[in-house]
């Protein structure tokens, strides 16, 4: 009887500790239970008659009102998505998406909990391309919308359906993608906004396919009536636009339903900004504004909205057939001067690195960038992970915990979102850097080329470990303050009184951290001195660009008026003898 209770003592003991294990691990015994739900995704030969490649997307939304397929995102707001690559889907034939499968914010479906959702699906669709450098690649081109997943013409998608979900019942949910995304009509040319494009040389020998280049132009007032005038040039850079932005040529619509931006908790946000594009259009058309010409350019390519318009091993040499295709074809088409002197770049974000980078890179081509909070010109602070040192980018590590790395902040440093969460987002919507998305279009941009053909990782997408290989490629390529303190005898001298940049001490992305580190090295310049601006704005979030005066909802808004008059003080101060400096001031 001793022995008996003994042994049944040790048996509950077991138990207790397997359950006490089990709820500290976080993980629930009931869980351990096989989920056998699934759902099938088909299309019929009706919306599309040939197999299919691509990324297959299933979106479940707690949400009751709008389409699933626009209720993803970093914040926590955000509903949940699955995705699967699929390779030469027939019409009829099911992709499966079951618990194996990796989601966001949610790993599996097996851990949805009982209940009601609404549904859809979506298929990103892949083309096949032979690039010159021999490999052959499935990606996602570009189709007028600026790689967006959820609104690429093109793209099949399903009705949003109501169902209810049990993670452990043994039944398959069966979609039909009945849904075609239709074509983006083209702009339209006004008397001041112009569309160009051209097919590319450079880039269509490199994707083995026709590439092409756009821009949006911005002509001066009077641009008819003065065709003796040669003007100076500015490249905006920026995400890609479907029009040129921020310009309007008439008052705010009266009857505009007013909008709320949480961003900014702002109400009416939407007319605000209508507000200031027909401010600038009043700017602009002033008798004493400088007449100038600008372009944003549209280079959207199957990685990304834009391509950092640099040179790269993957996605080919946009950066020089940004410099020696489409700006010389604009300015010869809209009489601009065409020389290095009198080409300017600014931008924002991406923008903000673009018209840095640049300007390093093309150092005798342009006369002068403004950088607002670019993206990390540092890659000792690629936003808050040193690539160089750290070992794992999703968590600051110890001998008894690990720390999960911010993402996304705001001005009083309250977070929304980690670097593991943003980076597992991309990782449901596309493998290999396919995303469409930020973290991985600065992989393609700066990685080499794997022996896939994709951009070899700079960490493991899934667990955040850091591949050093792939970080010291990035250190020698496309690390700006690096290669400004690698290169300064040589370009030094070239980019004297030409770098010029900005960015809020609370950036929502820790941009400003990189900016910190490359003030460093340029406050310490010698043959010669830098002679440029690095500046602040206190507790300003995102795209501050160097306004103390506004807030930088408003501030964001003013890119243009913020930095032509710059940009005309550096041309007194720069123009070579004998240059130009009457035709364009009338």
């Amino acid at each position: 009887m001793k022995k008996r209770n003994f042994r049944n003592s040790i048996f509950i003991l077991s138990i207790f500790i397997v359950i006490s294990f089990s709820l500290l691990s976080g993980e629930r015994v009931e869980d351990k239970q096989v989920s056998h739900l699934r759902f099938g995704i088909s299309f019929t030969e009706e919306i599309c008659k040939t197999p299919l490649d691509g990324r297959m997307l299933l979106m479940i939304s707690g949400n009751p009102s709008g389409e699933p397929r626009f209720q993803i995102s970093d914040s926590p707001n955000t509903q949940l998505i699955f995705g699967i690559d699929v390779n030469g889907l027939k019409p009829g034939e099911d992709a499966f998406i079951d618990r194996t499968v990796f989601g966001y914010p949610l790993k599996s479906i097996s851990k949805i909990p009982a209940g009601e959702y609404r549904i859809q699906a979506l298929l990103h669709r892949y083309e096949i391309f032979y690039r010159a450098d021999g490999h052959t690649v499935k990606l996602p081109m570009d189709r007028g919308e600026g790689q967006h997943w959820n609104r690429a013409p093109g793209n099949l998608y399903s009705t949003p359906k109501k169902i209810r979900i049990d993670p452990r019942a043994d039944e398959a949910t069966r979609i039909v993608l009945d849904k075609k995304i239709p074509p983006i009509p083209a702009p339209k040319d006004t008397k001041y906004i112009k569309h160009v494009k051209i097919q590319s040389k450079l880039l269509t020998e490199f994707w083995g396919r026709p590439m092409h280049l756009g821009a949006c132009v911005l002509l001066p007032e009077g641009f008819d009536e003065h065709p003796e005038a040669r003007y100076p040039l500015i490249i905006n850079h920026g995400h890609f636009p479907y029009t040129f932005g921020g310009f309007r040529e008439t008052p705010p619509d009266p009857n505009l339903k007013p909008v709320y931006s949480s961003r900014f908790n702002w109400e009416g946000y939407n007319k605000t900004v209508q507000e200031y594009n027909y401010k600038f259009y009043k700017y602009w058309t002033a008798p004493d504004t400088p007449r100038m010409v600008i372009i944003e350019v549209q280079h959207a390519n199957p990685y990304y909205d834009d391509s950092y318009a640099v040179n790269s091993e993957n996605l080919g040499p946009y950066g020089d057939a940004i410099t020696y295709e489409l700006i010389p074809f604009v300015e010869n088409k809209f009489q601009c001067i065409g020389k290095g002197w009198a080409r300017f770049l600014y931008g924002g974000s991406t923008g903000g690195w673009e018209a840095l980078g640049v300007q390093v890179f093309y150092p005798d081509e342009y006369n002068g960038c403004w950088a607002a909070c670019p993206d990390p010109i540092d890659f000792r602070a690629y936003t808050i992970v040193n690539i160089y040192e750290h070992e794992n980018a999703y968590y600051v590590e110890g001998k008894w915990k690990r720390t999960p790395r911010p993402g996304r902040r705001n001005y009083l440093g309250e977070v929304n979102s980690t670097l593991e969460e943003m980076n597992h987002r991309e990782l449901v919507l596309g493998t290999n850097s396919r995303s469409g998305d930020q973290w991985d279009i600065w992989e393609a941009v700066y990685s080499p080329v794997g022996d896939d053909g994709y951009p070899k990782r700079i960490w493991d997408k899934m667990t955040g470990k850091i591949d050093h290989s792939v970080a010291e490629y990035w250190r020698e390529n496309y690390d700006l303050r690096y290669i400004l303190e690698r290169d300064w005898k040589t370009i030094g001298p070239k980019l004297k009184g030409k770098i010029h940049i900005y960015c809020g001490d609370m950036d929502n992305y820790y941009l400003n951290n990189a900016v910190y580190l490359t003030e460093k090295f340029l406050e310490n310049t010698k043959d010669p001195y830098y002679d440029g601006v690095v500046d602040y704005g206190d507790r300003a979030e995102h795209c501050w660009n160097g306004d103390h005066d506004r807030p930088n909802a408003i501030s964001r808004l003013r890119y243009h008026q913020m930095f032509i008059p710059k940009i005309v003080d550096r041309i007194l101060k720069s123009a070579p003898p004998g240059a130009d400096l009457k035709s364009w001031r009338y």
